[in-house]
């Protein structure tokens, strides 16, 4: 089975744990990762959350590619809408100035916290208009050009040998062909939406638009030495999909949050779906054959894997066993 196991870290707290211990465990986590061989490490994007530390993934990258020497380290991903697309191209052609053939720029839709976060992340917009988030891919696209007479107005300095990969997420048919259409790679977020119909949907649209390239897989995957501990510790995790009757929808992490992000939001009518994720759990070779089925079923070349467990030490240990299982990683 040939496909490559990548990463995705959120920087959670453990209980009884403080920002900088989360922090910490996420470098150790990178450099593990890629003693095992894994291709990338990816730094996910949440505001005012207490349980996570990852709030400005650009930061951490630089401080990843300065502790590592070849895994490929990006963001899972920059929340766009909260930026300017002229920016965020800056930052990233900085970083793959600094690291060339190393750096990942994923975006993402989504606003990675709650209503008073994304306000005050975008004080300086208030009184604009929400951003367009096509336009912010195409504003990307033509900054990112390594051909400055091509840029016709401005070009995002300094100009990378080698720029910055480039990856949408979404689970979405729109996603695949918004990712299609400006010549992004497709990154289905199968660990916030593991629901089986959308997933092939989009995989079907995405290699349509694109003439047969297949998306890569993010998915939530835990690995202990025995089956019944894997499966107990990942046992009462659940996503609460939250839907205002203003048409808004989010997935949080319990029924508490629902509440605040209608709070937030100045809501006060909101209905809740509870839902159970689909978490790849077992020892290290059963979720290796999990994943070996999901790439004989999809096509799938590549899986980023989310260890949904905030403990350090099991992060750990569960990336050790998925990839050093008897089954062989091809990374």
């Amino acid at each position: 089975m040939t496909y490559s196991l990548s990463l995705l870290d959120k920087s959670p707290v453990a209980p009884d744990a403080a920002g900088t211990d989360a922090l910490k465990a996420t470098v150790a986590l990178a450099a593990r990762a890629e003693a095992l061989g894994y291709k990338r490490f990816w730094l996910a994007e949440h505001h005012n959350i207490p349980a996570l530390a990852s709030s400005a993934p650009e930061t951490l990258i630089a401080y990843l590619l300065a502790k590592t020497s070849h895994i490929r380290i990006g963001s899972g991903g920059v929340m766009l809408q909260h930026y300017s697309s002229y920016k965020v191209a800056e930052t990233f052609n900085l970083l793959a100035s600094l690291a060339p053939g190393r750096v990942d720029l994923g975006v993402g839709k989504a606003p990675g916290g709650f209503p008073h976060a994304t306000r005050a992340l975008r004080i300086a917009q208030a009184d604009a208009p929400p951003q367009d988030f096509e336009k912010q891919l195409d504003d990307l696209n033509r900054y990112l050009l390594t051909d400055a007479a091509a840029a016709n107005d401005v070009l995002a300095t300094p100009v990378p040998t080698i720029p910055a990969e480039r990856f949408l997420l979404g689970a979405s048919a729109a996603s695949a062909k918004l990712a299609a259409a400006k010549g992004w790679t497709l990154v289905f977020a199968g660990h916030l939406n593991g629901d089986q119909h959308t997933l092939q949907e989009t995989f079907d649209v995405y290699r349509r638009e694109t003439g047969g390239k297949t998306p890569i897989l993010a998915l939530a995957a835990f690995a202990a030495e025995q089956e019944d501990l894997a499966k107990s510790r990942v046992a009462d995790i659940r996503i609460f999909k939250t839907i205002l009757s203003n048409g808004v929808s989010v997935n949080v992490g319990s029924p508490e949050q629902a509440a605040e992000f209608a709070r937030q939001s100045g809501v006060t009518e909101y209905r809740i779906e509870e839902k159970t994720p689909h978490v790849l759990a077992g020892t290290g070779e059963q979720v290796r054959e999990q994943l070996d089925t999901l790439h004989a079923n999809l096509g799938v070349s590549e899986f980023i894997i989310d260890i949904p467990v905030p403990q350090a030490a099991l992060r750990l240990k569960a990336i050790e066993l998925i990839a050093t299982s008897r089954l062989s990683l091809a990374a």
